[in-house]
């Protein structure tokens, strides 16, 4: 079995990053997101991404620090709240914006990892969202044609993950992680514990090993929260 196992995240991606990939991002926000590999892809200065995620996290976190150094060119996204960045550079044309419904964005993800090329729904028919894509009918109603997602690179995080690349999600970070995992011709997974094979219970995989090529070490879990808010104690 061939070693998946990286030094740290600059080595696991240094020889598959070119300008003009596309890559799919596991992660809710800052939840689940693969922290220290978005950091190597911010070290490597590669230039005219595609990314496909969630969103695009905030100005100083996440895939919001590819956005600051305008190293992506493209986002296909559901949500773009956070960032004010993210704003600026698309009302000044600087950045293109394929936007998806969230449930769609996800179906899109899990349908490329699939093998699926597309499906029909109705999310979206007689909006902006149905424009330029194909309609047909079906038991009366409306269903536009979506497109399934594929990607150069994925990059996820999983809480525990073994030397085969057997992934565990925790909690709400397994989020779109496991749909990311699948979508990448190349998936690179950021673990925060690496464990020895048959340490894991087959039955709480997540992410089968097969979808993974390549494993590294988190260098940092910062688990940031995006927005706090603390309820006032009541007297």
């Amino acid at each position: 079995m061939a070693n998946k196992i990286f030094l740290d995240a600059d080595a696991a991606l240094r020889d598959i990053l070119f300008d003009g990939m596309t890559i799919v991002s596991g992660g809710f926000g800052l939840c689940g997101i693969a922290e220290s590999l978005i950091d190597a892809l911010l070290r490597s200065r590669t230039q005219d991404i595609t990314a496909i995620s969630n969103n695009a996290g905030t100005d100083d976190y996440g895939l919001g620090l590819l956005l600051r150094s305008g190293q992506v060119k493209k986002m296909i996204s559901s949500y773009v709240g956070e960032n004010q960045e993210f704003e600026r550079q698309y009302l000044a044309g600087e950045l293109e914006l394929e936007f998806s419904p969230q449930g769609t964005l996800a179906e899109r993800i899990r349908a490329g990892g699939a093998g699926i090329p597309g499906f029909y729904t109705r999310t979206g028919v007689g909006t902006l969202v149905a424009n330029g894509k194909e309609v047909k009918r079906f038991g009366g109603e409306d269903y536009i044609l979506e497109r399934g997602l594929t990607a150069d690179l994925a990059i996820v995080k999983a809480w525990r993950g073994d030397r085969h690349g057997n992934l565990i999600y925790r909690k709400s970070a397994r989020n779109f992680n496991p749909l990311a995992a699948a979508a990448g011709r190349i998936t690179v997974a950021e673990v925060e514990q690496l464990v020895e094979p048959e340490t894991l219970d087959p039955d709480g995989i997540h992410t089968p090993e097969i979808y993974v090529q390549r494993i590294v070490v988190a260098s940092r879990n910062e688990k940031r929260i995006e927005k706090l808010r603390i309820r006032e104690e009541i007297s």
